[in-house]
Order: structure tokens, then C-alpha cells, then sequence
């Protein structure tokens, strides 16, 4: 069954002179226009589209890509606002529809809005709301400490960045943890810390603390063998020095090291490191 508002592999029926005719299986069939088409299609061929309804509830397939797929989140700008409601650039040649049922506040037209994309059920349209809270938290998360997630970055408070998981959940990650601020928009990858009994999920940036020490450690590892097997940097370096060399925290910094102490692979000196060693596999 084709899946409206996201991407289906489709099998080419017959061609026509404004485009050809896609499979959308129980007797569909769904236009691709030419405009969308690349390099010639022959009738049994399959082809990647996005699927989405027309103006007149048609089924239209593209090889656009749209910001967003339904279930997902997004920031949209508005195009136009009209007596239906606020229509967003979505990516497509169709614009996206926010009823003014589900706008938090009247949108105006150039404005950048957080939305939830969905299907109606009743029209099969592919809608948006920016009423985001009720699309969050209705199932509990079922993470285990240093999952790796997705995380959509929708505002800055006290004391962090308020994030989406997954587009399913509530998260945050909080300024301490953080090398460099985030950007309002942005999707990082983030690993789970605790998962909070109101369902809420604490997150750190990038890998799990061990990933993390380890790739470190063969940063650090690579940066004094390129300088002949020593390096000025200790414990006691400042952590501005530690940050322009490496990008890493001092508590980072500590931890890598300790690492190569441990497996015997630097060995500390009045005024720095030297290599002694080997670095392990990444399974010793």
C-alpha cells in the first residue's frame, strides 16, 4: 500500500506525454510528471518518489525532496497566509497547509515556525500543525543508557537546549555538556543519558562516553606521533589549550588520558607525555 507523505519505490504502468503512470497498488495509479522525470522510464521499471495528494485530492509522485516527511518535525517558512490558513515552503512544488485550527498563534507570511507534519485521515491530506506538544510524549521511551538518538534542537533555556527525540519524545541537553552552543533548527546526534520517570530524556552530544574517550584517546594518539612521540600537554594544561588543540572538554582530556596510561601507551614526563606504546584494537 503506498504510504502518502513519504517515499515509495514504484513500478512504472505506461508512459504518457505529460509524464507516466505509477503502480500505487488495489488499482491506483499515481502521475509522476515529466518535469520530474530525469532519464527515460519504461513500463516495469521502479523508481524512488515522494508521494503527496494534489489540490484536487489526486495522488502526484516527485522526485522532489521535501524538508519533512509525515511523523516528522521541521522549521517552515510561511509563503502566504490566506482565509484557509498559513501555507509553508515544504520542499515540493505543493505548499503545506496549517489550519488556523493548528497554529498556536496567527502566522504571518516570511515568518519560521515549528511544525508537525501529519495525514489527515478524513482527506488524506498531508497537513501540518505547529500545535507540536500534542504529538509529543504519547508513547514512554524505551531507551537504555548511551542509545544513540536524533535529536531536533527547538529552543534555549535554562539550563540547556529543549530537543526532539526521535520526533517522538521531549529531551534536553544541558549547556555543561556542550563544547560549543547549538543551533535553533539544527538535528544532532546525541546519546541517552537517563530517561526521566515524566518520560522526558537527558542527553549528552555525539557518542556515549566510552566511544567518546576512546576516539579521543586516538586523536591524542595520532597528534603526538605526528610530533615525533611527545607532546607539552598534562593534566595541568589549561583547558583553553586542550580545547584549541583537540575540541574536547578538560574532563575529556583526563579521561583519554587515563586511557593510555591504563593500556600502557604514554608515559607522563616533568613537562608533558611520550609514546611508549601501541594503541589496542577497539575491542581490547
Amino acid at each position: 500500500m503506498v504510504k502518502i507523505g513519504d517515499y515509495n519505490r514504484l513500478k512504472v504502468i505506461k508512459n504518457v506525454d505529460f509524464g507516466a503512470y505509477l503502480d500505487g497498488g488495489d488499482g491506483k495509479e499515481i502521475l509522476i510528471p515529466a518535469r520530474y522525470i530525469d532519464t527515460p522510464l519504461s513500463p516495469g521499471d521502479e523508481i524512488d518518489v515522494f508521494v503527496y495528494t494534489d489540490s484536487e485530492d489526486r495522488l502526484i509522485a516527485t522526485t522532489e525532496h521535501p524538508f519533512a516527511r509525515v511523523g516528522e518535525f521541521a522549521f517552515l517558512q510561511v509563503n502566504q497566509v490566506n482565509r484557509i490558513g498559513a501555507f509553508l515552503d515544504w520542499g515540493v512544488s505543493k505548499e503545506l497547509l496549517v489550519p488556523f485550527s493548528e497554529q498556536r498563534a496567527k502566522m504571518i507570511a516570511g515568518g519560521i515556525y515549528l511544525v508537525y507534519v501529519y495525514l489527515d485521515k478524513v482527506t488524506d491530506r498531508v497537513v501540518a500543525s505547529a500545535k507540536i506538544d500534542k504529538f509529543l510524549g504519547n508513547v514512554f521511551p524505551r531507551y537504555r543508557r548511551g542509545d544513540v538518538v536524533d535529536a531536533l534542537v527547538i529552543e534555549h533555556l535554562e539550563p540547556g537546549y529543549r530537543v526532539i527525540v526521535d520526533n517522538l519524545h521531549k529531551g534536553m541537553i544541558y549547556d555543561n555538556e556542550l563544547f560549543h552552543p547549538l543551533e535553533i533548527g539544527e538535528s544532532v546526534k546525541a546519546h541517552v543519558k537517563q530517561v526521566r520517570d515524566d518520560g522526558k530524556i537527558d542527553l549528552s552530544p555525539g557518542a556515549d562516553t566510552g566511544t567518546r574517550v576512546r576516539a579521543l584517546a586516538e586523536k591524542i594518539y595520532y597528534l603526538m606521533d605526528a610530533a615525533g612521540g611527545s607532546t607539552s600537554l598534562t593534566d595541568n594544561s589549561d583547558p583553553a589549550e586542550i580545547k584549541s588543540l583537540l575540541g574536547c572538554s578538560k574532563k575529556d582530556f583526563k579521561k583519554a588520558v587515563g586511557y593510555l596510561l591504563k593500556n600502557k601507551i604514554v608515559e607522563t614526563l616533568p613537562g608533558g607525555m611520550r609514546l611508549i606504546g601501541q594503541l589496542p584494537a577497539p575491542d581490547a
